[in-house]
């Protein structure tokens, strides 16, 4: 990251904690004087929102790329304007939305309790997902009326997201000042199991401690002892690097013959040299720890240089990435061995996403306009008409009676049901522990003075509490429980990228690695069914079981 851009998310960041202190500063010295408290200053959020008497918040990527706002500190910051469409970060949104729908509509599941949301588009920007955390802990009311102190039930219990890791970090930092939990489907780090950093971070997605690990259990599978690390250039790839250093060669399991850092943007010198250290290494597995995105620009350069014979691991962020499932790609590619969120099924959730309606006469500006955004992406259409002088071609416009289902799109593919099973779980984690919490009885209760939980003060830290204790498990067989550190029991499948005889490509499960109670960490894998790029993977044991003196040489410190 360029030091002007280092400096403007510092400043950024710097003026939300400005901001939140002087909320909660006023807050506080307000309760002397009144029972009322001063919201400072408004942001102005791309979301969806359904009121409820709990209300649940989410944060998501539906649009990934937004504009900088002018930061010169003479005028206030304009609003950042979000573009990009993301259709997958949509459908997980959606998700949430189900899943609250669904246990709305579950009688033995807080029954008398209705759960809304409100979900906010971060833009896949630091600044953006960090203005909708504190919008959801702080909500959007210009004067509340609270009890005394300034405290009573805050706009939101508990929170579900953030998809990466780095906005994860800075929005629990803050969040677990308050002890308002943040449930993540997405962010990996290893470094967010700190519980004295993150006292109110969950997850439903496995850390990379365990992807590190999982990696090392196919290794020590098939024998493979000499391997190149490439690494993303941010907290997902640095700590992932920290972890092979730690658990693979102390472990005598093996040995990396580099690693080297893939650089963020399209960096043609810096490419070829790394693609050049990988065609003159002797090491032929390849591990790639980083997003699509990067191993896109890394594949022009490995076709460039025509680089074959290697066997490539892939780390989640791009094991199913299918913007690199493609024909000219496969006599590199064809094999590979990946780490994927587990599978799940949601049953009804495609019958949910074929129910979904726009608002025509709905503002698209006034915070509430996903649904609207999402219509005009599927069906190439506006629903206002362009300002005057626009020069771009402004389609139709849109009538809000078009049919999804006549529209081939991946929205309402229930197939592969992956980050969306992790926030399905998450949802259904804050539901069950704000479940137990209100099954307390009087008198018997966890807290002080064996107290339960008030109705009509619910605290966000009390969630917390039964969070740690929340044990359930879902429809299609799998249990959610966390961990002393907040980390869900982790599973991952694993899967192989296949060559198909007519040219087409696909990418199938062949096993899964897991961690049990009472086994350990299991793997288990259908060789049979595994295609090798090359005539067989003994191929791969000749190169990369290479003499002792090499290993030693190379040995991790």
């Amino acid at each position: 990251m360029s030091q002007s851009k280092v400096m403007r998310a510092f400043l950024d960041t710097s003026l939300f904690f400005l901001m939140l202190y002087f909320c909660f500063s006023s807050a506080a010295s307000s309760s002397l004087f009144s029972s009322s408290c001063q919201l400072k200053g408004q942001f102005h959020l791309n979301g969806m929102h359904k009121t409820g008497d709990v209300i649940l918040g989410g944060l998501f990527t539906v649009n990934f790329i937004s504009t900088d706002p002018d930061l010169s500190f003479t005028s206030e910051p304009q609003k950042p304007d979000c573009y990009g469409f993301d259709i997958i970060g949509f459908r997980l949104a959606q998700t949430m939305a189900f899943t609250i729908d669904e246990i709305n509509r579950n009688s033995n599941l807080l029954p008398n309790v209705t759960l809304g949301y409100s979900l906010y588009d971060n833009c896949d920007q630091l600044g953006i997902g960090f203005r909708a955390a504190l919008t959801l802990g702080s909500g959007q009311e210009e004067q509340v009326t609270l009890e005394e102190n300034c405290v009573g039930t805050p706009p939101v219990l508990g929170i579900v997201g953030d998809s990466s890791s780095t906005r994860s970090i800075s929005i629990s930092t803050v969040l677990g000042l308050y002890s308002v939990p943040l449930v993540s489907y997405f962010a990996t780090c290893s470094c967010l199991s700190d519980r004295h950093k993150f006292p109110s971070f969950f997850r439903t997605i496995p850390s990379d401690a365990f992807q590190v690990n999982a990696m090392i259990q196919i290794l020590k599978h098939f024998g493979w002892t000499w391997a190149g690390l490439l690494i993303s250039d941010d907290d997902y790839g640095f700590h992932a690097a920290r972890s092979f250093h730690s658990d693979l060669g102390p472990a005598g399991e093996g040995c990396l013959a580099y690693k080297e850092i893939l650089p963020r943007g399209d960096d043609p010198a810096e490419l070829r040299r790394i693609v050049d250290v990988m065609r003159k290494s002797t090491a032929r597995v390849v591990i790639a720890f980083a997003n699509n995105f990067l191993m896109i620009n890394l594949m022009k350069e490995v076709v460039r240089q025509n680089v074959t014979g290697l066997q490539g691991i892939a780390s989640e962020s791009w094991t199913s990435a299918a913007v690199l499932q493609t024909p000219h790609l496969m006599p590199y590619l064809g094999g590979t061995l990946g780490i994927a969120i587990r599978r799940g099924e949601i049953p009804g959730f495609r019958d949910f996403l074929l129910q979904i309606r726009p608002d025509p006469h709905h503002n698209n500006t006034d915070g509430n306009s996903m649904v609207n955004q999402f219509w005009e992406h599927t069906f190439q259409c506006r629903f206002a008409p362009p300002p005057a002088g626009w020069v771009e071609p402004a389609g139709e416009l849109c009538t809000g009676q078009e049919v999804i289902d006549n529209v081939e799109t991946d929205f309402l593919d229930d197939s592969d049901l992956r980050p969306e099973y992790n926030v399905y779980k998450a949802v259904y984690a804050l539901a069950y522990a704000l479940d137990d919490m209100l099954q307390c009885e009087p008198e018997r209760g966890p807290f002080s003075n064996n107290t339960c939980a008030h109705v009509q003060r619910l605290e966000p830290w009390q969630i917390v509490h039964y969070l740690e204790k929340v044990n359930f498990t879902t429809t299609f067989g799998d249990r959610v429980s966390f961990d002393e550190n907040g980390d869900a029991l982790p599973v991952y499948d694993i899967m192989n990228w296949v060559w198909l005889p007519d040219g087409r490509t696909k990418v199938q499960r062949v096993g899964e690695v897991k961690r049990s109670a009472f086994k350990g960490e299991e793997i288990t894998l259908d060789e049979d069914k595994i295609f090798w790029n090359f005539e067989s993977k003994q191929v791969i044991y000749y190169f990369v079981r290479l003499p002792s003196l090499y290993l030693n040489h190379y040995r991790l410190i």
